[in-house]
């Protein structure tokens, strides 16, 4: 694979994707902003039963949160990746009037990520690869070293294995519940599973990253 200067540090596979992990999670902050604007939705929907005033109440927290990030110039990524969701679960909610519909485009993103993932293992294209990728400068070299490719696909599937969980807790409450009881449940699932899946999923894969040392060889010039 094609190595460009400016990765000098990273003479392993293993420290690469290490790298571009630590990047893709936002800390304690991250996950604190992740799930403050669900809970307050579900907290206030289980309080007023008010639709519309829990979703302002929802998309307002998320607004805020963004503009804290940029009077303190640091990165709004995660908070605005947070953000499309709540206004997508919001829009979703407010068409069909039904509470329980906030929680449905995090289920179906849950359930099309997992399938994506999946095919991309099938295909041996898997995306972890892509990580590898970006650092390298070389975004399909890793995939002629076939180690390489073994390694992302370890690693691809702990990255799935969250998502397939989220849907098979939330679909069956989402399709068979009902009442304040099914907005309460989706609510802490949601706010249950979604970081503290994702951050188990990545001790996985600090673990699995930290017994082996593939090294990152620059192709030979012709």
């Amino acid at each position: 694979m094609k190595a460009e200067a400016g990765d000098a540090a990273h003479d392993t596979v293993e420290a690469a994707v290490r790298a571009q992990l630590a990047k893709a999670f936002g800390g304690v902050r991250g996950i604190i902003e992740a799930a403050v604007p669900t809970a307050a939705f579900t907290l206030a929907w289980i309080t007023t039963e008010e639709l519309k005033l829990s979703l302002i109440i929802s998309v307002s927290l998320s607004v805020l949160l963004l503009l804290a990030r940029v009077l303190q110039r640091s990165t709004p990524q995660f908070v605005i990746n947070s953000l499309i969701g709540i206004a997508i679960g919001a829009f979703f909610a407010s068409r069909t009037g039904d509470a329980k519909d906030y929680f449905l485009p995090g289920i179906l993103w849950n359930g099309a990520y997992a399938v994506a993932m999946l095919l991309s293992i099938v295909a041996r294209w898997p995306v972890v690869g892509f990580l590898i990728g970006s650092v390298t400068g070389d975004p399909t070299g890793w995939r002629q070293d076939p180690g390489v490719v073994r390694l992302c696909s370890r690693l691809t599937w702990l990255l799935l294995i969250p998502c397939v969980v989220r849907v098979a807790v939330q679909l069956p409450v989402y399709l068979f519940g009902g009442g304040d009881e099914a907005v309460a449940a989706l609510g802490v699932a949601k706010i249950a599973m979604g970081w503290p899946l994702q951050i188990a999923a990545l001790a996985a894969m600090v673990w699995m990253l930290g017994r082996g040392r593939t090294p990152i060889n620059p192709v030979a010039p012709a």
